[in-house]
This record gives C-alpha cells, sequence and structure tokens, in this order.
C-alpha cells in the first residue's frame, strides 16, 4: 500500500512538471508576434517588384499598434499553469475546485498578458509626395522619422512602409 502511495505520488509530480513545463513552452510560444516594421519583410513579400514614390514627413504621431485578437496559447498556457499550482492546494473535493479555480484564473491572466505583449509602440506618418498627394502610414516606430525629412514610400508587394532616404 505504502509503495503505490510513493508511485502515486511520483506520477503526480511527474505529471505537475510535465504540464508545466508545457504551459512555459505554450506562453514563451504566444509571444512571437506579427510586426509592423519597414525593415521586416514576410517571405511572400520578398522578391517582389514594389513602387517607390519619395516625399516629405509632413507629421509624425505616436501611436500603440495592438494586434487584432489573441491567439489563445496565453489563455491555454495560463490554464494549465494555474490549475496546475492550484492543484497543490488542499485535498478532495476542495483540490478540485482550487484546480479548476486555478486554471480558470490563470487563463484568464494568460489571455491578458497576451494582450499586452502584441502591443508595440508606433508612428502614424503624414507624407506630402512628390506628386503633391498626401498619405498617410502606420507602422512601428522602429526608424527615427521626423517632420521635414525627405523619405520614400514602399509599395506595391505588401504593406506600405515609410523609409528614410
Amino acid at each position: 500500500m505504502v509503495k503505490q502511495m510513493e508511485s502515486n505520488i511520483q506520477l503526480m509530480r511527474w505529471f505537475k512538471l510535465v504540464a508545466a513545463a508545457l504551459g512555459v513552452v505554450l506562453l514563451v510560444s504566444g509571444c512571437a508576434r506579427e510586426s509592423a516594421s519597414s525593415q521586416v519583410y514576410r517571405y511572400g513579400e520578398a522578391q517582389r517588384e514594389q513602387v517607390v514614390r519619395y516625399g516629405t514627413v509632413q507629421s509624425v504621431r505616436p501611436i500603440t499598434i495592438q494586434s487584432e485578437r489573441t491567439s489563445g496559447v496565453g489563455a491555454a498556457s495560463g490554464a494549465a499553469m494555474g490549475g496546475v499550482a492550484a492543484s497543490t492546494i488542499g485535498g478532495g473535493r476542495g483540490k478540485i475546485l482550487a484546480t479548476m479555480g486555478g486554471a480558470l484564473l490563470g487563463g484568464v491572466a494568460g489571455d491578458a498578458i497576451e494582450h499586452q505583449v502584441n502591443k508595440s509602440s508606433g508612428l502614424e506618418i503624414t507624407v506630402q509626395l512628390d506628386n503633391g498627394e498626401t498619405r498617410v502610414i502606420a507602422q512601428e516606430a522602429d526608424v527615427p522619422i521626423s517632420a521635414g525629412q525627405r523619405v520614400q514610400v514602399i509599395s506595391g508587394a505588401g504593406p506600405v512602409r515609410v523609409s528614410p532616404i
């Protein structure tokens, strides 16, 4: 009987360890986000002809770029980690309720964390093109751009990009 209990305890420890590791892996993989950088091209955008127009930056305004929705990875990994952590609380029905509550709260927290991770600082750039047209482009704030600066506006194979000359 004692050996059976020790075996069950070791099995539970192993399960908790695997679940926690899986949760961490899912959380880290969920942190990968899409880029709105003028310097990042997706594979399908490479080796495609694009149109370049020249102009002068009229104004630059700081913005926040937010992912349209979370992938669910943050919620799933948070639920796994919350459930595993809470499963160490209590015994019997209390343990079951604690595990369910931990999974629920972990899922909510994980989704909120993923939502925050998927935000980035951006710029709304108003460009007066040399042909007289005005364009407004939003992109990540990874390249310094300021009013009065000459830029090229690149378009045609995906997102429109503003890049200093």
